[in-house]
């Protein structure tokens, strides 16, 4: 448990990220993932994550409702189970935290890289993006990255940024897709023992940091131009993805 204080303002911080990214800016929410991590350990880390992202799920949902709608959720979740239920059993055989890092990092900047030939291959990529493989192969790995670290924000953030919304559709689409994804891999959670009475007390130590994060993120993300939420987007993610794989 949260016991000192340098351990719970660190945790804070992580819950002020969760926050901030379920506003719109998703690549901090590797942040999170990093501190928690450093303080509970990988795998421990994503029972502990889990209840606050359904948190910060449910107060966002409201406000991104009008947006957007149901249908593109329905279409990406078949493969998102799949990919839920490969990364569950990988959280049960994977005994190393690096080789998690490394797949999920691997998954981020493949999506990074996709969306780069979108500047100089613009009629192929708009191809890819309305292919249904390409849909399936993002569900799958958002299912593997949020169940082995609840870091599949950059995967599906990028993913529907490669469909040309605008932004507040993407954010729409988001908060759906999340709400629904993280609800499904409570039983999951449940089965590795990754959600107890100690982790849910420090849930609610951490829930003023995700409501702070939320508030701000929504002031922010409404006065960023398009073009710059898009690069915000790439950058985060590149960052993210190769810290993942190298570091």
């Amino acid at each position: 448990m949260l016991s000192s204080p340098t351990d719970l303002t660190l945790a804070l911080v992580a819950a002020f990220c969760i926050g901030m990214s379920k506003a719109g800016f998703t690549g901090i929410s590797l942040i999170s993932v990093f501190l928690m991590a450093d303080l509970y350990g990988a795998e421990t880390s994503t029972g502990v994550v889990l209840p606050l992202l359904i948190v910060a799920d449910l107060v966002v949902y409201p406000a991104f409702r009008k947006h957007a709608s149901w249908a593109p959720v329905w279409k990406l979740l078949p493969a998102t189970v799949v990919g839920l239920l490969a990364g569950w059993w990988l959280l049960g055989v994977i005994e190393e935290d690096q080789v998690a890092r490394k797949v999920i990092g691997g998954c981020i900047l493949t999506m990074v890289a996709l969306q780069s030939v979108r500047a100089w291959r613009p009629e192929w990529s708009a191809r890819l993006a309305d292919s249904r493989g390409f849909g399936t192969a993002a569900g799958a790995a958002g299912g593997v990255t949020t169940m082995m670290a609840n870091a599949a924000g950059p995967v599906i953030q990028l993913y529907l940024l490669s469909r040309r919304l605008p932004k507040m559709e993407l954010l729409g689409i988001g908060a759906r897709f999340f709400l629904l994804v993280n609800i499904l891999k409570l039983p999951f959670s449940g089965s590795l023992n990754l959600i107890t009475r100690d982790s849910l007390m420090d849930n609610l130590k951490c829930l003023p940091g995700v409501l702070a994060g939320i508030w701000i993120g929504k002031w922010l993300v409404q006065r960023v131009p398009q073009r710059a939420f898009e690069w915000m987007v790439i950058g985060f993610s590149v960052v993210a993805g190769l810290r993942l794989l190298f570091f």
